[in-house]
């Protein structure tokens, strides 16, 4: 399914963008509960663009929370900030924070977009290459050689920072969260200005194209940069609602305006991207080491290089599309040499519309010490990632080193086997 195939895309980018590389990876919640701004301490009157119509429609909600963050950045003008991505971005994560840089330069508002882990997944490569999206790999030892003294807050997209490493050094360094923007569900409270956290809107790239819509930003078809944020907006809705086939009408509104703008020629070199050796390994484990119960697939894939992360989620993509199956899990300990740093990373797919992705991860691996849970999700899709403490790190022991990995998987598919089959005993 291609997009060009029922939008009208506008292509204004030539073929030397291709070879570009630059530096560098259901519900609705209550308003009252997940949008706290200073402007809900006064009376906010509406400000609606006289161009809306041209604009594109969106709905009041979404334009009075596009009036709250439009008092939000003139409050915090001529500001520095850090725009915080979770350790592995997707292309709704990379797209949204970069629109949101581009919104915030409007109000003279300078940031960086940062994220700690890397890009793997090959389409999000092409992404960032191809349109030249300016995020940047800071790592933990790259931040705490940083002067961040300098930078008046940070702001989180796509993520609610409990899939940051980053966070921790920021809250230590006394760097206000300023702003958070998501559509996962609500992981906890938040001490900021302004949140917009909408579940029930399949992408945060939708919500960031609302606020070009409502007149953040206008965007012109002339403008190198405008077109190629539009690409990665496209790219970014049109990967977390599964090719469209999840998104609802928001999204769709979302992707008929950025249909405007966005370079086809470019999006399609970006799907096309091809996968990598190393991922169909780890296809192929997955389909060596699965088990089948109640139609779910479950399987673990050993240890994986920290650089090749995002393989563990493509092999999800693939377990669910076998037949009889309607939930797939993969899951593998990924290994960071440079800190000896190993964590147990997964992801889940399904397709059955009555299994709920948040509530099952949540429900199979509850919550740390400190009451975090060690994943969640959205409609169709989760993830978890489950620190492994004190037994974390190499071992030059072959025998100790598979003893782990048994020991690891035999939980984690007692953990999610109590949950397909609770009146039996799998270990």
């Amino acid at each position: 399914m291609q997009l060009n195939s029922f939008l009208s895309p506008h292509e204004n980018i030539s073929s030397k963008d291709y070879n570009s590389s630059p530096g560098l990876e259901e519900g609705e919640i209550d308003t009252k509960t997940t949008l706290r701004t200073r402007s809900q301490s006064s009376s906010t009157q509406l400000v609606v663009p006289e161009n809306a119509s041209s604009l594109g429609y969106i709905n009041s909600q979404a334009r009075q929370r596009t009036e709250e963050l439009r008092e939000l950045l003139l409050t915090h003008s001529h500001e520095r900030q850090l725009v915080v991505l979770q350790d592995f971005p997707d292309p709704d994560a990379l797209s949204s924070a970069w629109t949101y840089q581009l919104i915030a330069q409007q109000y003279d508002i300078k940031s960086d977009i940062i994220y700690a882990g890397t890009l793997s997944h090959q389409e999000n490569i092409a992404l960032v290459r191809l349109t030249e999206l300016p995020a940047q790999r800071w790592t933990l030892p790259v931040l705490k050689s940083k002067d961040i003294s300098s930078y008046q807050g940070f702001v989180l997209i796509d993520n609610q920072g409990t899939t940051s490493q980053l966070m921790p050094v920021l809250e230590q360094a006394s760097i206000p969260l300023i702003a958070v923007i998501d559509h996962h569900n609500l992981q906890g409270d938040f001490n900021c200005e302004f949140v917009d956290i909408r579940p029930s809107i399949r992408a945060t790239a939708t919500i960031l194209t609302q606020y070009l819509q409502a007149g953040l930003l206008p965007l012109d078809s002339s403008v190198s940069h405008h077109v190629k944020c539009a690409t990665a907006l496209m790219h970014g809705l049109y990967s977390d609602t599964n090719r469209l086939m999840q998104a609802k009408e928001e999204d769709f509104m979302a992707a008929a305006y950025l249909s405007k703008f966005y370079d086809a020629q470019v999006l399609k070199a970006i799907l096309q991207a091809n996968r990598s050796k190393l991922v169909m390994d780890v296809i192929e484990r997955s389909l060596k080491n699965r088990i089948v119960q109640n139609n779910f697939s479950i399987a673990g894939v050993g240890y994986l290089r920290y650089d090749d992360r995002d393989a563990i989620p493509q092999a999800a993509d693939f377990l669910v599309t076998e037949e009889n199956v309607h939930t797939a899990v993969v899951y593998g300990i990924v290994h960071d040499e440079d800190d000896e740093l190993e964590i147990v990373i997964g992801s889940l797919r399904t397709t059955k519309l009555t299994l709920d992705p948040d509530e099952f991860i949540k429900e199979a691996f509850g919550q740390d010490s400190s009451g975090r849970f060690f994943g969640g999700g959205r409609t169709g899709a989760g993830g978890f990632e489950i620190p492994m403490g004190f037994l974390s790190g190499s071992n030059e022991n072959s025998s100790y080193v598979k003893m782990k990995w048994e020991v690891f998987d035999s939980q984690i598919k007692q953990k999610l086997l109590k949950l397909v089959n609770p009146k039996d005993n799998p270990i």
